[in-house]
């Protein structure tokens, strides 16, 4: 079991507050790329982040941005950021209010593994409109926006939205 200290603590909430570079209604913290924080010595902090997919382009994004929190609001000197490929990031690991938050702001959330596990299995992916709720719903591209969402329009409200797709 790995113990962490209340100065662990307060920089991984100051890291985990970060909004994401592509999603910026969501945190780090609440999309699950955060995934350790160390104090490797004084005024010397070490974080470990895992990217949505490997090559994401925002990895860049989120590691200087959590390198200037932690040296303005945190008091670290020195601030190293490391990517962690294993164990990988999976849409599992976004929190439920991540979820609620992707899900108000227009974008479909993924379902988990074990929503997924708990449901019968479809003969299609029913994807939920974030406007209106209906499953009515059709895929007009695989790739929206980023690589990690898909653009889909609601047969009933004849809205689009992304839908952040299940890894």
């Amino acid at each position: 079991m790995v113990t962490t200290t209340p100065l662990e603590e307060e920089l991984r909430r100051l890291a985990g507050s970060v909004p994401d570079p592509e999603l910026p209604v969501i945190t780090l913290e609440e999309l699950g790329v955060l995934r350790a924080v160390h104090v490797s010595g004084p005024g010397r902090v070490e974080v470990e982040l895992t990217p949505t997919y490997t090559g994401c382009p925002a990895i860049e994004a989120m590691s200087a941005d959590i390198e200037r929190i932690l040296h303005e609001s945190g008091g670290m000197a020195e601030v190293s950021v490391r990517t962690v490929l294993s164990p990988a990031w999976s849409t599992d690991d976004i929190s439920a209010e991540g979820r609620r938050k992707l899900a108000e702001f227009g974008i479909a959330p993924p379902r988990t593994t074990r929503d997924l596990a708990s449901e019968p299995i479809p003969l299609s992916l029913a994807i939920r409109c974030p406007h209106c709720g209906s499953i009515d719903t059709e895929l007009l591209s695989r790739f929206s926006s980023t690589a990690c969402k898909a653009l889909r329009r609601c047969a009933a409200c004849r809205e689009p939205f992304d839908h952040f797709k299940e890894l």
